[in-house]
């Protein structure tokens, strides 16, 4: 389906077939979802892709046994990595964009010299945590959204203890763990779509508060 019926249908499933996701599909999804975009290109996203049934039943406990866990064939355990703002991975991000001829030695100077002073004050985000959850997301969101467009149905989940998936699943002190992922193909009947507000309840125009005119409306 094209992208405006995938945003329009997509829903959070609560309830999975556990028909298997084809490992091309499962691919596609992930590497779609990389695409997003991330503050100087440094991909602070890391994946944990969970199918073996064994250790869906362990995720699952650390999920308060919520049947989605347990029934998606796929769980993806989306983590943000703080490291990701260390002169390694900078250096890594300046080497990926020299091989697709997208870095020059000026702005991988402004990279070397930026980045520390960002991280260190945080003028946007406050915690590194912050900054690496909110690129995440991007990341998360998208594979939702290509997840629809080859048919597969999704559920963000929140409700976990991170300390406990991180230590089940041997996830390093600097990785923290944003969100699950349950993929699958949803049972039915679907989830209803529960409605948005109106774009005048939470757009507006030039300043906080103040009205929205668009010609459509």
């Amino acid at each position: 389906m094209d992208l405006q019926q995938a945003i329009n249908e997509r829903r959070a499933a609560r309830a999975f077939t556990g028909d298997p996701i084809p490992d091309v599909t499962l691919e596609a999804i992930l590497r779609m979802g990389t695409q997003a975009p991330s503050g100087f290109n440094l991909q602070p996203w890391r994946f944990i892709v969970v199918r073996n049934g064994e250790n869906k039943s362990k995720l699952q406990e650390c999920a308060f046994n919520q049947r989605q866990v347990g029934e998606a064939p796929v769980v993806l355990i989306c983590c943000g990595d703080r490291a990701a703002l260390n002169s390694d991975n900078i250096e890594a991000v300046i080497g990926l964009g020299e091989n697709n001829n997208a870095m020059n030695d000026q702005y991988a100077n402004y990279m070397r010299n930026t980045i520390p002073s960002f991280a260190e004050n945080g003028p946007s985000f406050g915690s590194t945590e912050v900054w690496t959850n909110r690129h995440t997301m991007l990341a998360v969101a998208q594979m939702m959204l290509a997840a629809k467009s080859f048919g597969v149905d999704s559920c963000p989940m929140e409700g976990f203890v991170a300390s406990q998936v991180k230590s089940a699943f041997n996830i390093p002190e600097n990785v923290d763990v944003c969100c699950l992922l349950a993929l699958g193909y949803a049972k039915e009947p679907y989830k209803q779509y529960g409605g948005r507000f109106h774009l005048k309840q939470v757009c507006y125009g030039e300043s906080y508060g103040d009205s929205l005119t668009l010609a459509s409306s």
